[in-house]
C-alpha cells in the first residue's frame, strides 16, 4: 500500500509522535495552522469517513475518547480547540487515510 500514514504507523516514515497505543496513533502536522496541530488516525488503514464501516464502530469511538487524552496531553483540553477531518476532493482531504486534525493553543477563527 502506498499510503504515507501507514507507512508512519509502520515505522517506515519518521513522525514526532504524541500518542501511540495498538489501535491508533497521534503526531505532529507538519504543516501546522497553529501553535498546537496534531493528527490522530487509525492503525487501520480507512480511506475517509465515507468508507467507515459497521464493524469499525468501536475503533472509531476508541479514536474520539484518544483525542481526549491528546488534548490533554497538549494542554488544550480546558481553553477549548476544533477536531477537523476533511473529506474527498471538495473537502481538501490530500491524504486518503482517515485522519482528524486537533488544532488549538490560540483562539480560533471561524472562515470557511
Amino acid at each position: 500500500m502506498d499510503c504515507i500514514f501507514c507507512k508512519i504507523v509502520n515505522g517506515d516514515i519518521p513522525s514526532k509522535k504524541v500518542y501511540e497505543d495498538e489501535h491508533v496513533l497521534a503526531f505532529h502536522d507538519i504543516n501546522p495552522v497553529a501553535p498546537v496541530h496534531v493528527l490522530m488516525i487509525p492503525k487501520k488503514h480507512i480511506q475517509s469517513v465515507m468508507a467507515i464501516e459497521p464493524e469499525d464502530k468501536e475503533l472509531i469511538g476508541y479514536l474520539h475518547l484518544a483525542l481526549q487524552k491528546v488534548a490533554e496531553i497538549m494542554e488544550v483540553k480546558d481553553e477549548g480547540f476544533r477536531v477537523v477531518t476533511n473529506i474527498g476532493q471538495h473537502g481538501q482531504q490530500t491524504v486518503f487515510h482517515l485522519h482528524y486534525h486537533l488544532i488549538g493553543g490560540r483562539q480560533l477563527e471561524w472562515k470557511f
